[in-house]
């Protein structure tokens, strides 16, 4: 099959594709996206509608060939540290608590946040959830201390939470799943 100015042409092992500017001793130059590339006669495959479809039928296998197999759609997986990632979250932060924190001493404030932890935790314990993360920010730490000697008293391990998702200001819980509360 002789390649003419003025077809367009695809090239085998490129994903190139344009316009067949000169064809000189075996060489091509083709126009592709405003660049001229030289190839041989033999890299080239000739996609042009006007010619016999009896010339082009050798060229669309080697179309076929060069087109890469379309990528199966993969149903859309957990990765394994998404699996184990704890999805019952708990925000002690006074304003998330109530809406008159004015109103109350920073006693007041601790003792709320304190008892919605331990409901909480032990809503958790009872329905079972292997993890849970308490938001209690950074502060001054006298919330975080609290917490750890609320976990202290069940049988749990805690943790800081991920640095990426929570920063420092959150603490993870890893609930033992045949434990009760600690009848003290």
């Amino acid at each position: 099959m002789e390649i003419k100015v003025g077809q367009t042409v695809s090239v085998l092992d490129e994903d190139l594709t344009g316009t067949v500017v000169s064809v000189k001793a075996g060489k091509v130059v083709v126009c592709c996206d405003g660049f001229d590339l030289e190839f041989a006669e033999n890299e080239l495959v000739v996609i042009d509608d006007a010619i016999n479809t009896s010339e082009v039928a050798p060229s669309v296998e080697a179309l076929k060939e060069k087109q890469l197999p379309k990528r199966r759609q993969q149903s859309q997986k957990k990765k394994a540290k998404d699996k184990y990632q704890p999805t019952f979250e708990v925000d002690l932060h006074i304003h998330q608590l109530t809406d008159t924190p004015g109103r109350m001493t920073n006693h007041d404030m601790l003792t709320l946040q304190v008892d919605t932890a331990r409901r909480q935790l032990e809503f958790a314990i009872r329905k079972r959830f292997q993890k849970m993360v308490f938001i209690h920010g950074v502060g001054e730490g006298v919330l975080k201390m609290e917490l750890e000697y609320l976990f202290g008293r069940y049988n749990v391990k805690y943790y800081d939470a991920d640095y990426k998702k929570y920063g420092l200001g959150a603490t993870e819980v890893y609930i033992y799943q045949n434990a009760t509360p600690d009848s003290n």
